[in-house]
């Protein structure tokens, strides 16, 4: 056995080791982990002693101190937990004497709990006042999960919310990224919070709030630096985005409305749209062009059907004015039965198209029990029918298609033939399997096709799709 003197004298080698590294690979080391391990990094050596408070950049995530593994369902205490363990963090790694260097980006992720608000508060307030933080990227999160949480738990939310920036005001002054969970502003004015009181927000993300159901949010900021605007599952009936002269992303993931969800009005710098819902008995088909109308500069534009019926009527040539500088289309969750014919519409209307990404919907989701409980929600799918004018002008810059969940089915052959046909300068055609589902976590659920196709995976069946392809002709690349 080795003596106790020779582990000692082990210590300053190692620790010599470490302390020819310069700062600045240290600091590397330590983005790369959880706060929890940099903090206790602290401990190891009077080398890595400081280095904790010399990070530049900050990410403080309650998530980091729940149980691990962390369990299916995550109770009261564990949030508690977590928000005692966060705060004690927080003040080892912000308050002063130790915090000395400035923070360009402080991510701070917290569970919306009253008797924690006012330990945080005052620590951020005095980062801010000290002129030690430039950026606060904060994320209020809810203890409940969305279908636990009642409108007087989420008004009683979004009152601490309120409290929390009345009391510390300064953190207005470096608030740029903020992001809120199960608020609903049905007794607040949420324009004011928002844009009048956030002057410096550029990044807003809002998960499962509303001002009240069915409710219009207008949005009139013409001062505002917002350039990235992010909604999933909120209930308004309609967002009206009069003014946002620096919006730059608009993304909208499910929505519930008996008319056209967005209105757009002075969007200038608008250049990507994301919108995905699955058509519901409650939702009204409608136009796009009528839906993109005032917008003037959307370059990349994202669709998602999520499995289920359009949600968008048959239009072709009324795009045109909407997709004249669109480069990148992408098409998702066509309910893999379906004819795909009708996507080569906005070729023709998109003229200036470089990227096209088609991804099919083949699995029965799992987010329902049976067909009956989705039938109660979802229409029976039909299959698309527009009249389609095969003796257009053909697109000239398409370069690239992507097909996601692609299987050896005729009518994504055929979808494919007509593509070639009207894009003669493709050059790229990448076919994809199935990807994993966002909605129910499922990849090789049973699918919901009633075919036996599947995705070619021996090089035989991939020769045999490119000939069924191409019929001997010459051919772009094909991945």
């Amino acid at each position: 056995m080795e003596p106790p003197v020779a582990k000692k004298a082990t210590q300053p080698e190692e620790e010599d080791r470490l302390s020819v590294l310069m700062d600045d690979v240290l600091l590397s080391i330590l983005r790369k982990v959880d706060i929890s391990t940099t903090v206790r990094t602290s401990s190891l050596s009077t080398r890595w002693r400081k280095l904790p408070w010399l990070l530049p950049e900050l990410s403080i995530d309650v998530r980091h101190f729940l149980p691990v593994p962390c369990p299916d369902s995550i109770t009261a205490n564990d949030c508690q937990q977590a928000m005692v363990a966060l705060t004690k963090a927080a003040k080892c790694l912000l308050a002063k004497p130790h915090r000395q260097s400035t923070i360009t980006t402080l991510q701070l992720k917290l569970y919306l709990i009253s008797t924690f608000l006012s330990d945080i508060g005052p620590l951020l307030g005095d980062v801010i006042d000290s002129g030690l933080l430039k950026d606060l990227d904060l994320c209020l999160l809810d203890d409940l999960k969305p279908g636990d949480s009642s409108e007087l738990h989420m008004i009683q939310l979004a009152k601490d919310m309120y409290g929390f920036f009345n009391v510390y005001p300064s953190v207005f002054g470096c608030l740029t990224r903020l992001s809120l969970h199960g608020v609903c502003f049905i007794e607040l004015d949420m324009h004011h919070l928002l844009f009048d009181c956030c002057t410096q927000l550029k990044h807003l993300s809002l998960h499962y709030c509303d001002a009240g159901r069915r409710s219009v949010w207008k949005i009139d900021a013409p001062d505002s630096k917002l350039s990235v605007l992010e909604i999933d599952t909120c209930c308004f009936e309609r967002i009206e985005l009069v003014c946002l002269p620096e919006l730059e992303k608009l993304h909208w993931d499910t929505w519930v409305s008996e008319y056209i969800p967005l209105l757009f009005g002075d969007v200038p710098s608008l250049g990507e749209l994301k919108l995905s819902s699955a058509l519901t008995y409650y939702n009204t088909v409608f136009k796009l062009s009528e839906l993109l109308h005032g917008t003037t500069s959307i370059h990349t534009l994202t669709l998602d059907f999520q499995g289920e019926n359009l949600w968008i009527q048959p239009e072709m040539k009324q795009l045109c004015t909407a997709f004249n500088k669109l480069r990148k289309l992408t098409l998702r969750g066509i309910f893999v039965e379906f004819d795909i014919i009708w996507t080569t519409a906005f070729l023709e209307a998109a003229p200036s198209m470089e990227i096209l990404i088609i991804e099919v919907w083949d699995h029965a989701c799992s987010a329902f029990v049976n067909d009956e409980e989705r039938m109660s929600v979802f229409a029976e799918r039909k299959n698309p029918h527009w009249e389609m004018d095969f003796h257009c002008s053909k697109n000239g810059l398409l370069k690239e298609l992507q097909f996601v969940g692609f299987r050896s089915l005729e009518q994504q052959f055929a979808f494919i033939r007509a593509l070639l046909d009207r894009a003669p300068n493709l050059q790229t055609i990448l076919l994809k399997g199935a990807e994993q589902c966002k909605y129910c976590d499922a990849l090789d659920t049973k699918s919901c096709c009633s075919t036996e196709s599947s995705f070619p995976k021996s090089e035989d069946e991939q020769e045999l799709v490119v000939r069924r392809i191409t019929d001997g002709k010459s051919s772009p690349r094909m991945m």
